[in-house]
């Protein structure tokens, strides 16, 4: 079956896990910032906002995993040609090498399968690949793609032209990997800065209870905490926003 990247559907394990943890926050917010179990069923349309959000991330995980595999793919497909393969052969034969090194489940390894099927129903390789790339969603593949059209039909030196544009996009994807990692910490940070309001308020209520009463039995106080609220889901937004690095 042919995946869309884009609308790529999450596994029930993954979703069980997405509304679990989507309940958890939402019970957390309705008891810190409420203390009301109405606050909590009035929060609950937000869960799609957050199942929407964790699928979002999956997805933008997976296309980066397979940008990764299909960057080795592409020097597999090269070493064949140069061996002195066929161009079809040599995708057919690079699916050993990415099941040997990602496994036979790998997106890649699922791919390069369908390309072997789609040549063996006496499909062109340049559709097989542009394919892929309209259904990746992917700028580096779509590159790719297009450059291996122009290649075969232009009868030039395939591999040179292939190797050349494999280092290109490698050079980008290890530049985009190498700011992901110099912010990994600061991404980090982020997280136990989401936290921090949450632990300060649950430690005063804890070590002096009654404090926040105030705020939680009058209209003023659900006010306050209302817009302290709306201050902190715009401050985790910008934050994400300001950190977040997607092909």
């Amino acid at each position: 079956m042919q995946r869309d990247y884009d609308g790529y559907l999450l596994s029930p394990s993954e979703w069980l896990f997405a509304l679990i943890k989507g309940l958890a926050l939402i019970m957390l917010i309705a008891y810190v910032f409420y203390r009301s179990i109405t606050a909590f069923f009035i929060a609950l349309p937000f869960l799609l906002i957050i199942l929407i959000r964790e699928r979002r991330n999956m997805v933008q995980k997976r296309r980066r995993e397979l940008m990764l595999q299909f960057r080795e793919m592409m020097h597999a497909v090269i070493a064949s040609l140069q061996a002195g393969y066929s161009v079809e052969n040599a995708f057919v034969h690079s699916y050993e090498d990415m099941r040997l090194l990602y496994g036979s489940d790998a997106m890649i390894s699922k791919e390069l399968k369908l390309i072997a099927r789609r040549l063996k129903n006496n499909e062109n390789i340049e559709d097989a690949l542009d394919d892929l790339a309209a259904r990746a969603h992917i700028q580096d593949i779509t590159d790719f793609a297009e450059v291996f059209r122009i290649a075969k039909r232009s009868g030039g030196d395939l591999p040179a032209i292939l190797h050349n544009t494999a280092d290109l996009i490698s050079d980008r994807i290890e530049v985009e990997r190498e700011i992901s990692m110099q912010i990994s910490s600061k991404k980090m940070e982020q997280k136990i800065m989401d936290l921090v309001p949450f632990g300060i308020i649950l430690y005063i209520d804890t070590t002096s209870p009654g404090f926040f009463d105030p705020l939680y039995h009058s209209v003023f106080g659900v006010a306050v905490m209302s817009v302290m609220l709306t201050v902190y889901i715009a401050a985790y937004l910008l934050a994400e926003k300001i950190l977040d690095i997607a092909y």
